[in-house]
């Protein structure tokens, strides 16, 4: 399971300067670029995701279980040596991408809870928070001050349908060549 909220339209500078003097360490930043699958036949709120940011690259079956939950999307992840090869393989079994997407982010690690800013082509920059619990997710949000109209648990297509008005669905190459 993952373990995450989204804080939407933050201060990129502000939230920097918070983590660190909170004592967050900064891991780093770095461009993410991904290609997202679907099933074959499609499963509704379900697909693949094929994701690197250069130095890591993972392969991911995603499922929204519950979009309202801190711990509502299930997650089996598997770590893969190459981001080509390994979307070559997906192409000999019959999925093609019906995106490709990137993001910038930055990362920093608070005890155990990830700390991700993520900018994305065509909205404001959020902030992600995971841990490894609700309860660690939680005790975190209590820490930091926020605009507490601004937190959702939705994933990222849907943050775009629902607060920006944007189907991502007709953005097959959502990258930052649109801005």
């Amino acid at each position: 399971m993952e373990n995450e909220v989204k804080i939407l339209e933050v201060d990129t500078e502000k939230w920097i300067s918070m983590l660190e003097e909170m004592g967050a360490k900064k891991i780093g930043s770095w461009i993410q670029k991904r290609k997202v699958y679907d099933f074959h036949p499609v499963k509704e709120k379900k697909w693949i995701r094929l994701r690197t940011n250069g130095e890591k690259t993972t392969l991911t079956i995603k499922e929204i279980l519950d979009s309202t939950k801190i711990d509502g999307v299930r997650e089996l992840e598997i770590e893969v040596s190459d981001y080509e090869k390994t979307a070559e393989i997906l192409e000999e079994l019959g999925y093609y991408a019906k995106a490709i997407q990137e993001n910038k982010r930055i990362r920093y690690l608070y005890g155990d809870i990830e700390i991700d800013i993520d900018t994305w082509p065509l909205i404001p920059t959020y902030v992600e928070i995971e841990g490894r619990n609700v309860e660690s997710v939680e005790q975190f949000l209590k820490k930091i001050d926020y605009d507490k109209e601004k937190i959702t648990t939705l994933d990222v297509e849907n943050v775009y349908r629902e607060y920006y008005g944007i189907d991502i669905n007709h953005y097959p190459n959502l990258t930052f060549e649109l801005e």
